[in-house]
């Protein structure tokens, strides 16, 4: 595949009419299906009810889209947007922003589990897995759109990449890092950690899903010092690598803090045994 060949692609995959079609978009609820269906999966595994993920997603699906646009508007790209406001709602022209989503699609489904009396930390373990696998795979949608792609590359470093990455990193006259390409491959990697830990019978409840606030973010914090379309905060720091930090603290201190209180130094079996749930 040429260069040449390669820039003749539309980012559009369909057309119908008026209505069209963008392979970002076919990407993004790809990913929503594949995190939704391996959340089915896991529950159904556990013997819990695998339809409480489809309704879960029902309500986190649509407002983690939300926070990702109000994320990426006002925290991000506010400068623009307070001079641009007809230009809030044209999501194909701004994007998405993958904390905000997050963010707000997870308190989203902890409202909803709540409510339903359901274990907020035994339904996190269940869906974190599968939101890094589809976090992988939404990253190729930025490939689609020639987007998020870092800073010019060395030579050795293209010439490791299939040319079909290679020649759709040519931007600007310039080979770029293709920082889409390193976040999917560490987000596979981390998913699948993810699924390992899942596994694993003595991790306390809320294990996993802590572990992926650390996980995802470690990977983010240092791949986005190489992305040229940062944004940066008052201070010249990056507001992800904020962010991803600030994340990574959460994760940490939720980690200890469901690790001692499984603890036996903490609180014995008869201790334990008298305690409510707190995890509801």
């Amino acid at each position: 595949m040429s260069i040449a060949t390669l820039a003749a692609l539309d980012p559009i995959a369909l057309r119908l009419g008026p209505l069209s079609v963008r392979w970002y978009g076919i990407i993004i609820m790809s990913a929503v299906v594949l995190a939704v269906w391996l959340g089915q999966r896991e529950a159904r595994r556990r013997g819990l009810d695998p339809e409480f993920m489809s309704e879960l997603a029902l309500w986190a699906v649509p407002i983690g889209f939300l926070g990702a646009r109000l994320y990426e508007v006002f925290i991000l790209q506010w400068p623009y947007y307070s001079q641009h406001p007809a230009d809030i709602l044209a999501i194909w022209k701004g994007g998405l922003a993958i904390h905000g989503g997050v963010i707000a699609g997870v308190a989203a489904g902890i409202v909803f589990t709540v409510r339903r009396g359901a274990s907020v930390l035994e339904w996190g373990d269940i869906i974190a897995p599968g939101i890094l696998l589809a976090q992988a795979l939404g990253r190729w949608g930025n490939f689609f759109n020639q987007e998020a792609y870092g800073d010019p590359a060395p030579a050795w470093v293209m010439n490791l990449l299939p040319e079909f990455i290679r020649e759709g990193m040519w931007i600007d006259g310039l080979y770029r890092h293709p920082t889409f390409l390193y976040e999917s491959l560490w987000n596979l990697a981390g998913g699948l950690f993810l699924v390992y830990l899942q596994k694993r019978r003595r991790l306390p409840p809320g294990a996993v899903f802590f572990a992926y606030w650390i996980v995802y973010n470690a990977g983010r914090l240092v791949i986005e010092s190489i992305r040229v379309d940062s944004s940066f905060t008052a201070g010249g720091l990056r507001v992800a690598q904020v962010m991803s930090v600030a994340l990574i603290l959460v994760g940490a201190v939720g980690l200890a803090w469901v690790t001692l209180r499984r603890s036996p130094a903490v609180s014995g079996p008869a201790e334990q045994s008298n305690q409510p749930d707190t995890d509801r």
